[in-house]
């Protein structure tokens, strides 16, 4: 695998592919920041339906601009059949009313709200500033994700009950005063900064954390009442999300009995790899006990944990780099962090567009989790630096001699991007 490819020229096809980067960034900051789309960092998305509509406007509008480019090349090929499918995915979810429905306990604005600030830059007052003025901005996101939530559940879809106390307890979490990001935070702004500036900062640092008390509050009251017991969302619903997350249309049927069969298989290996650790006749559960215990592949603390997480993903850089991949310059870093929050989720966030911030990988811990198996973890490195997600990901932002920004940024399908170089997913 190489990133140097021959440049192309730009065609009509890529340009509006840009030209959909650009606006739709405009209308969601909140990506624009993850994607390293500059410009943007001041401002909030607005979730609200209103909000969400514009977006549907504009992915509607740039469908009909693609029907009528012809494509000059296999890129572009490419690229039209991608954006068509992608994008019309997006309005058929939105017809549905899943777009207004959206809340989980990983990767809904619940968590986005927050986590968006762990990718903005601190370096200078100007970003402060910029850090200043999206906090102020976020109680009015939460009001309009909250007047979705309601909307979506008008027409009977709210997310199953164990998703909405999930999403409930974080939100809280966020509005103490005593576990909250957001004082924290504020708290370590460099002290040069001029007073004004740090009390917009504190400001927002306090309406953040009522906007999240008002959303804990919102779902506790008002969408939990409404929420099913039963996880399972039928048929239809699921053959959506389905080509939502593959990118394809597959027979449900066959797939989960060749994932029956799959489970099986895993679960035969399992049965032998045990017997190998613990001694013939061992369980899984008794191997694993096994290796838990081994004080050569137990961490002790946070600290210990990152290092480790680090001199690992190195090693796999090192190691893979000419040999299986040709790994560009930038990407032969990875970033290994402590996610400011404690939900147990771990990501990987990409470089950005002009690859001034190089990705990273995020463990969030639990507060009452102090040790850590290498064994259970190191997988997981892999999947989510080289030859996973930052290889992935990474390899693709950076390839600007064949790729518009649209491929390079925003087209992403999980059914690809998880089941590729790196599985399971992460």
């Amino acid at each position: 695998m190489t990133a140097e490819q021959p440049t192309r020229p730009h065609t009509p096809v890529d340009e509006v592919a840009d030209s959909y980067v650009d606006r739709y960034a405009a209308l969601d900051p909140l990506l624009a920041t993850e994607l390293g789309v500059t410009g943007h960092d001041s401002e909030m998305t607005d979730l609200s339906p209103a909000g969400h509509a514009a977006r549907s406007d504009l992915t509607r509008e740039t469908l009909q601009r693609l029907d009528g480019v012809d494509p000059v090349d296999e890129d572009d090929v490419t690229t039209l059949e991608a954006m068509s499918y992608l994008l019309g995915t997006d309005l058929e979810l939105d017809a549905a009313g899943e777009t207004l429905a959206t809340l989980n306990n990983i990767a809904s604005p619940v968590q986005g709200l927050r986590d968006v600030f762990d990718l903005m830059s601190t370096d200078t007052p100007d970003d402060w500033a910029a850090v200043a003025a999206r906090l102020v901005e976020l109680p009015a996101a939460v009001a309009g994700y909250t007047e979705s939530l309601r909307a979506a559940a008008a027409q009977g879809h709210v997310a199953a009950v164990r998703q909405v106390a999930e999403a409930q307890r974080q939100a809280q979490e966020q509005a103490d005063p005593s576990s909250s990001f957001f004082p924290g935070f504020v708290a370590s702004a460099p002290d040069q900064l001029a007073g004004s500036l740090r009390i917009e900062l504190e400001r927002g640092a306090a309406l953040a954390g009522q906007a999240y008390a008002d959303l804990a509050e919102f779902l506790r009251d008002e969408l939990a009442p409404l929420a099913v017991d039963q996880d399972a969302v039928g048929r239809d619903r699921y053959g959506l999300l389905s080509r939502a997350f593959l990118g394809a249309t597959v027979d449900l049927d066959e797939t989960y009995a060749w994932g029956l069969d799959q489970l099986a298989a895993i679960t035969a290996e399992q049965e032998q790899v045990a017997a190998r650790i613990a001694g013939p006749g061992a369980t899984v559960e008794q191997a694993v006990a096994a290796l838990d215990t081994d004080p050569a592949r137990t961490l002790h603390g946070t600290d210990a944990l990152q290092e480790w997480m680090q001199r690992t993903a190195d090693a796999a850089i090192a190691a893979l780099d000419g040999v299986h991949f040709d790994i560009p310059a930038p990407l032969r870093h990875l970033e290994c962090r402590i996610a400011p929050t404690q939900t147990g989720g771990i990501y990987y966030t990409g470089p950005s567009d002009d690859l001034s911030r190089p990705g990273r990988m995020w463990w969030s811990v639990p507060a009452d989790v102090t040790e850590f198996n290498t064994w259970r973890e190191r997988t997981t490195v892999y999947h989510e630096g080289v030859p996973g997600h930052h290889l992935q990901v990474g390899v693709t932002v950076v390839n600007r001699q064949r790729l518009n920004r649209w491929r390079r940024l925003m087209a992403w399908t999980s059914g690809h991007g998880e089941a590729g170089p790196c599985t399971p997913s992460g």
